[in-house]
């Protein structure tokens, strides 16, 4: 039989329920975030464990209704989904480099979406070092011209 080339898989899980999602996405070769959008506050947060300790050691945290031009009081209708991006570096972030994938945010009535990277530091990782900063907001798209208004 045949032997098939080595190819690394990357997966990719997302769920929703009611006013939360949760998306996964690598941040280097042995880590992955775990990242939690509260569609009633706005609040987006990404965690990691260590890989020393089996515990969270990581935190990230922004806010996407200032990104998205959101008003919370218009029941504002998110979409959440991870991907890779092997950035050279975060714009503004001096020499902290980026993890290895990025999260997309869509706010359906206001047709934009943003793209966050996570600030990872792969060598504080492996040493157990705790990490907490902010998301950082990479760009943003249109993809909806039209406003959509609620019924």
């Amino acid at each position: 039989g045949g032997v098939l080339p080595h190819a690394p898989l990357h997966a990719v899980a997302t769920d929703r329920y009611e006013n939360f999602a949760m998306a996964t996405g690598p941040v280097d070769e042995d880590m992955e975030c775990l990242y939690f959008l509260d569609s009633v506050t706005g609040e987006l947060k990404a965690t990691a464990l260590s890989p020393v300790t089996g515990k969270f050691q990581a935190a990230f945290t922004t806010n996407v209704l200032a990104d998205l031009q959101v008003d919370p009081s218009k029941n504002p209708k998110y979409l959440m989904t991870t991907g890779l991006a092997q950035l050279r570096r975060i714009p503004g972030a001096g020499n902290v480099q980026p993890g290895a994938a990025v999260v997309y945010v869509a706010e359906l009535s206001t047709g934009q979406c943003v793209a966050y990277a996570v600030p990872w530091n792969s060598a504080a990782s492996r040493g157990g070092a705790t990490q907490f900063s902010a998301l950082v907001p990479l760009d943003k798209i249109q993809f909806r011209t039209a406003a959509v208004r609620e019924k």
